[in-house]
């Protein structure tokens, strides 16, 4: 057992985004937490599934499922693993990726929002994007309905790079609406995820990944949210990172600005209302 057989186990049978196992294999590595497993030094009560999923698992076959969907399996020890991510108080155990994983380092802005966008929040979603793929950035978001596929758009059509967090397995086009995009997003970009083939949404899965758009990217912009919305969880994952946070302000009285209202009102994100404010702004922390 090696340490990417290892991970291909821990990755499988682990959610992604505990603390507990993170820390596991920060401290150690991936190799001796599957060997502690095997030897029966974790709690048997309290990790009872997962030791059992663990002790059952099988590396070969975990690899060649992945293989079989035609993707990557990345982990930290591979040359382009996206180091950025590795600020994470849980970062991901190994991701699987579907197009051009070389461009995961790449400096990097995320684009996050409501999945129920004005005719405003779209054009600026998509309006940014395209500002900082002519500014040789490349664009991050969550695959989703609205803001999301709005910043992918804009950045597909001004022919950049776009990458997409997304909270399924990788074999599954998950909004299925989103199919055509997900083809145009790998022509120059890349799909990640943090689960196997296979596995499909739930709640929970939207949150963990919300951390990773946040970590691979430089900096995070809100275009449209909620008051209570997972885009201001993504923001406050950036801001844990110490990355820079930005929000777009919008009417007073729109409920899909109110989040990013709330950003600003908080001094938890930085106001910009153009493509060269937010890079100025950027350009501050670096």
């Amino acid at each position: 057992m090696n340490e990417r057989e290892a991970r291909a186990i821990l990755f499988s049978c682990i959610e992604g985004g505990s603390n507990f196992w993170a820390g596991e294999i920060r401290n150690t590595s991936a190799q001796a937490v599957y060997e502690g497993v095997i030897a029966g030094s974790y709690d048997l009560v309290k990790l009872a599934k997962i030791v059992e999923r663990i002790q059952s698992a099988n590396a070969e076959q975990i690899l060649e499922k992945i293989a079989k969907a035609h993707l990557q399996f990345l982990t930290p020890e591979d040359n382009c693993w996206p180091q950025r991510l590795d600020d994470l108080a849980a970062p991901p155990i190994a991701l699987t990726v579907k197009g051009n994983s070389d461009i995961l380092s790449h400096s990097s802005l995320a684009i996050v929002g409501t999945r129920n966008p004005t005719p405003y929040g779209m054009r600026i979603a998509s309006d940014f994007a395209a500002g900082f793929v002519d500014r040789e950035w490349a664009v991050v978001s969550g695959g989703a309905y609205g803001i999301d596929t709005h910043a992918h758009k804009g950045a597909v059509i001004a022919e950049g790079i776009t990458i997409a967090v997304v909270a399924t397995g990788l074999d599954i086009n998950y909004p299925a609406g989103n199919a055509r995009l997900f083809e145009q997003i790998l022509e120059n970009g890349a799909i990640i995820s943090e689960v196997m083939p296979g596995v499909h949404a739930i709640p929970a899965r939207f949150l963990t990944r919300n951390r990773l758009i946040a970590a691979l990217s430089k900096a995070t912009l809100v275009v449209e949210a909620a008051f209570r919305s997972g885009s201001l969880r993504t923001a406050r994952d950036a801001a844990e990172l110490m990355r820079p946070v930005m929000a777009i302000p919008g009417p007073i009285n729109s409920p899909t600005s109110e989040g990013c209202h709330r950003l600003i009102g908080e001094r938890a994100a930085e106001i910009v209302t153009s493509v060269p404010d937010a890079m100025e702004f950027v350009s501050s922390f670096q």
